[in-house]
């Protein structure tokens, strides 16, 4: 099924991007095929991205409404107590930042746990939209500019701009971790009060 749907193009990586954000995992398939896509045609690629960030958008918003509705008992089922209560915990600590990165990064973090918990602690829809929205955005966008970019020499185009790729991910780097301070200077704030 899943080759039927990456043959569809960007059709095809909207549900994809639905299935995957609902809990049904697809594996890299998703960012495979975008990838593919936009080397093959950087327009179309475009276009798989956009489908992406709308698809990821609406899948991630029916777990999250799907949690608000019943989210104790599935996050209860689907995970020991320990492991329920530390991703509280985290979430509780970090926020929605614990969303926006494996929201942001291709490699696999428990996203779906976290959007459970948002949705289980009451997170306000807007919050959470901004922050899913924001974080696919840059990953997709971003995947599609670079295959676009990129082409067949991938190697190449690297070592000839391996100081951008740096200074962007320090920079990335010290914006989560100027967020990630500054919410902890506001907990703290709040706490004294």
């Amino acid at each position: 099924m899943t080759q039927i749907l990456v043959a569809w193009g960007p059709v095809g990586i909207l549900l994809l991007s639905i299935l995957d954000s609902c809990g049904i995992p697809v594996g890299p398939l998703l960012d495979v095929a975008l990838v593919a896509d936009a080397i093959a045609s950087p327009r179309v690629g475009w276009w798989c991205a956009g489908a992406a960030v709308a698809g990821s958008t609406v899948g991630n918003v029916i777990l999250f409404q799907i949690a608000r509705k019943g989210g104790q008992r599935f996050l209860a089922k689907s995970t020991s107590k320990e492991r329920a209560s530390r991703f509280r915990a985290w979430f509780l600590r970090y926020g929605l930042l614990t969303v926006f990165v494996p929201a942001l990064l291709p490699i696999p973090l428990p996203m779906k746990l976290f959007v459970i918990t948002a949705g289980v602690l009451g997170t306000p829809l807007s919050r959470f939209l901004s922050v899913v929205i924001s974080a696919r955005f840059i990953r997709y966008f971003g995947e599609a500019w670079f295959s676009a970019t990129l082409g067949n020499d991938p190697a190449g185009y690297l070592r000839t701009h391996v100081w951008q790729f740096t200074i962007y991910a320090v920079a990335l780097f010290a914006v989560l971790y100027a967020i990630v301070a500054w919410r902890f200077r506001n907990a703290a704030a709040r706490s004294e009060q």
